[in-house]
Order: C-alpha cells, then structure tokens, then sequence
C-alpha cells in the first residue's frame, strides 16, 4: 500500500458526501487487499479506520472498516510489539501492553481475561516490593528478600500456588488492596484477538448514524441551547446489562492506561444509558455509599459513537457547581468534539441539577503539555467559558483582539502556557456571575477541618459558624442533606442540597476564603 493511499484515506475524515461513497468505498476495498509493513502506517491505518466506523458515510463503509479491522491482528504481525505500547495507540487487536494497574482493575482484568493477563516477571530484579507481601503470605520468603539480591520471586509464587493457576490469580486471591497497590507490580496483558481489542471492541445490536453532510463544528455549538433543550431520554439499566457495560468501559479505559475513580469503583446498582443523539450512547454511574467523598457528589460515565468507545466523563459536584473532566479518545478528536461535549453537560444538567460548569487547569494544560498542543483553553473558551483569575482574564481579552484584529492569529505555546494556570468557569441560567470564583473545595475542606471536633457530617454542620443560630427546621433540612450523601444515590443530595440556601450560602463562604 502506497503512502499516497493513506493520505487519501485520511481526506475521508472531513469528506462527507454521499455521491461519492462508491469512491471511498473503493478505496477500502482496495485497502483490504494491500499490506503495510510499518508499524507508523498500520497505526496510522487503524485509527483513520476506526473514526470512519465511527463517523461512516454509509452502510457500506461501516461494513469494510470493521472488515479490516477485524483482521487487524494478521496485519500486526512480526511487527516490533514495543511500537504499539504507547498509550495514544495501545490495545490494537494482535498487540500487548504492560502496565501497573489497581488492585480493583487487576481483579477485573485476572477475571474476566484469565489467560492474557499475568505478571510481567521478566522485570523481577526491580520487584523488591514484593517482598513484604509476599512474606505474609509465605513466611519463609522473610529468609531470602531482605538479605538477598536478586530474589527469585517467580519461583517463590511458583512452590506454593496450585496448578492451572496463574501467578496473578493466585498472588490477588491471598492480598488485601493495600497490600497489592504497594508492590507497583508490572502485568503484561496479551491483548489477542478477542472482542476486547479497540479493533474490535462495539456495543451490540446499534443501529448507526450515517454521517452524509459535514461533521457539526464548534461554531454550529451553542452551550446555552443545549442547555435549555428538551430533555433526554434516561433508562435505568437491569443488573446484568450493567454489568456487561462496566465490564466493558473498565476493558476500554483499562488498554488505554486509563483508571478512573469511578470506573474502578462503580456502583452497580445505578447504571444509566442515555440516547444523546446522532449515534451517542452515554453510560453513566455514581459510587457506592463506602466510596464517595465526604462532600462532593462523584459521577462518571463513558459515551460510545455508533457502538465504539470515543472517551468518557467525571463529575465532582456541589450544590449547582460541577467540576467536569473531559476525554474524548485522540482517534476521535477530529470529530464532533464541540456538539459531544455540550451534549454531556445538557445530560448532566437535566440528571443532577447542575448549571454551573469549571475545568481544571490540568485540563487545559497545567503541568499537561498535550492539552497545550491541542489549543484546550481555546475550546473551552470559545464555548462560553472564561478565566477566574484576573490577569488571565486580561490576557484572554488581549489574544482576542489580537485574533479579531488579525484573521488567523494563534496563541503562541507560551502565552497557552499562562493562560492553563487558571480554573475556568460557565455559569448557566439561574448562577450569579463570579460567585464560584474564589471557591476551592480544597479550601473549603481545610477550613471545616480545621474547625471539626470530629470526622461526621454532624462535625461538618457544626464546623458552620452560628449552625446553632439556624432555626430547627434548617438544622433539620441540613441532617437530611447528609443523610441523604450515606445512602441511596448521590442525586438525591444533590437536589436536597440545591433546596437548602442557606447551606450554599455557608459552605460557599467558607470556600472562598
């Protein structure tokens, strides 16, 4: 396969016309019957195929990409394996990856892939970490590890565990979570040519949207429309089919080097779907009462476009203020990033009763040269958001002019850099302007502390200067809001928060200090 070839197959991503689909469908034909040997141009291959699946023009396209990237393994073959292991590119079908995971994903993974998932012992000189654990396990190791160098670990796990047991399998059946998390052990998982692959991985029996007129960009997204839109449609989803999708979203967030609180610690009893429109499943969970944080409501989910994981969301809410964390996969950041992710605040908004949105510096680039690169405050920007600090404010208004004084005008990297150290902020319908600027939950937490005779939502309560001054039904209102926070689902505090001013009001205030 020409180079000349993938360039024209890469022109399909923003090419969307219907009378030319014989065209394109041609060419990936053609394409099934050529053969890279490069591990740069079958990577650049996969993921030009896999945003076509997500983004097809026709039945036809959906077809032939999933044709080809079913066979991705055969393609992979012989080929260096190191050079699929970075994280923008890992977990292509025929390929591995080694990483440290959790104890919560390496349980998941060992039990849902007993035969591709193991420890990497090829590392074992570097795994002293082992020792102390695996001393509690099997006391004689206390006679070898403290004092030798070089310990063999592998044959230590070997004498004790039972046949037609992996090493994995055995080793999490006797640890505790802290025990594992402390020995940083690398595993290896051999990806294979399973379903589970990105090349292969799609939720089930999805009818597509065909994408036959150019993909919706940030200029057609109105944040302020999406949020008064009517409302999506929100199904509670049956234990089994729970399940299967968090099994799922761990396996695909897991290859990608991806652990996120919520995924690891999903709670599965509340599982959610929605339908948001033009090909978009969005799953969407809270945590366990044992797991949530002592004052912010905690919410993740992952989205699906036409069935193939594009990337997923974490919420940490506090009355109407939600601090959203946002992914979308790097395959798919060509496609309708904007529309997707306006979507996902209406589906919030309408769910938890937020209407007032802040992203993290680290999201548009602090300490994240990546996010730098990709230009992210100027996303956020551009949809309704502003800088809480005021000399990054002063310096949004500056690059601006600059942009309207000098058509395609760029940010220089430095000023990106400048602009990423500051939270921003979009404050819907109903949110007073600057009332969230000062407000850190970090501060918010060192002030209660401080004043806490003990670690309860009634110490928190009581943590609120003149509390006792409140009037009985406010002090009342106020246990129930915690009381909801210990048990059945996070939305419910939420929406009891919300009722509650004069609780805003205080633990606003003492936030903002």
């Amino acid at each position: 396969m020409s180079l000349d070839l993938l360039d024209y197959l890469d022109r399909w991503k923003s090419r969307f016309d219907p009378e030319c689909a014989g065209e394109l469908e041609a060419l990936l034909r053609s394409i099934a019957a050529s053969r890279l040997s490069e591990a740069a141009d079958l990577i650049r291959l996969h993921e030009t195929l896999l945003f076509l699946r997500a983004y097809p023009l026709t039945p036809a396209v959906a077809r032939l990409a999933d044709r080809i990237l079913f066979g991705f393994a055969d393609r992979v073959a012989g080929v260096d394996p190191a050079s699929f292991q970075e994280p923008v590119v890992s977990g292509i079908a025929g390929t591995s990856l080694s990483a440290v995971f959790s104890y919560e994903v390496a349980r998941g993974l060992v039990a849902r892939h007993p035969k591709s998932v193991e420890i990497a012992w090829d590392g074992e000189g570097d795994s002293a970490n082992l020792g102390p654990a695996l001393s509690k396990i099997l006391p004689l190791v206390a006679e070898d590890w403290p004092v030798e160098a070089h310990v063999p670990f592998r044959r230590w796990v070997a004498t004790a565990r039972p046949g037609g047991r992996s090493d994995l399998a055995w080793l999490l059946q006797w640890v505790d979570a802290a025990s594992y998390d402390a020995m940083q052990l690398p595993l290896t998982w051999d990806i294979g040519t399973g379903p589970t692959s990105r090349s292969r991985l799609r939720l089930p029996g999805r009818k597509l949207f065909y994408h036959r007129e150019p993909l919706l960009g940030r200029a057609d997204v109105s944040l302020e429309g999406q949020l008064a839109g009517p409302p999506l449609p929100v199904r509670r989803l049956a234990r089994a089919e729970a399940r299967k999708i968090l099994d799922l979203i761990l396996d695909t967030s897991s290859m990608r080097y991806r652990e996120l609180y919520g995924f690891s610690h999903p709670d599965h009893s509340a599982v959610f779907h929605t339908d948001a429109g033009r090909g978009v499943d969005v799953y969407f969970f809270g945590v366990p009462p044992e797991r949530r944080l002592p004052l912010r409501a905690y919410h993740a989910g992952a989205f699906f476009k036409n069935g193939v994981p594009a990337g997923y969301v974490e919420l940490l809410s506090l009355f109407e203020r939600a601090e959203v964390g946002f992914n979308l996969y790097y395959t798919f950041r060509e496609g309708e990033s904007a529309w997707l992710y306006a979507r996902l605040l209406r589906l919030f908004h309408q769910v938890l009763g937020v209407s007032c949105f802040t992203v993290d510096p680290y999201q548009i680039g602090l300490e994240n040269p990546e996010a730098v690169d990709s230009g992210a405050f100027w996303f956020y920007r551009k949809l309704g958001f502003r800088p809480v600090a005021p000399e990054a404010a002063r310096l949004t208004e500056r690059e601006e002019l600059r942009m309207r004084r000098k058509p395609g005008y760029r940010s220089s990297k430095r000023t990106l850099e400048r602009l990423a150290r500051t939270y921003l902020i979009y404050e819907g319908t109903g949110v007073r302007k600057g009332e969230w600027d000062r407000f850190t939950i970090r501060n918010l937490g060192l002030t209660v502390q401080r004043a806490m005779s003990r670690a309860s939502a009634t110490g928190i309560l009581e943590a609120i200067p003149g509390f006792s001054q409140w009037s009985s039904s406010e002090r009342a209102a106020a246990a129930k809001v915690f009381a909801a926070k210990r048990s059945g689902q996070e939305t419910r505090y939420l929406r009891l928060m919300q009722r509650h001013r004069r609780l805003r009001a205080a633990l606003l205030a003492l936030g903002s200090r």
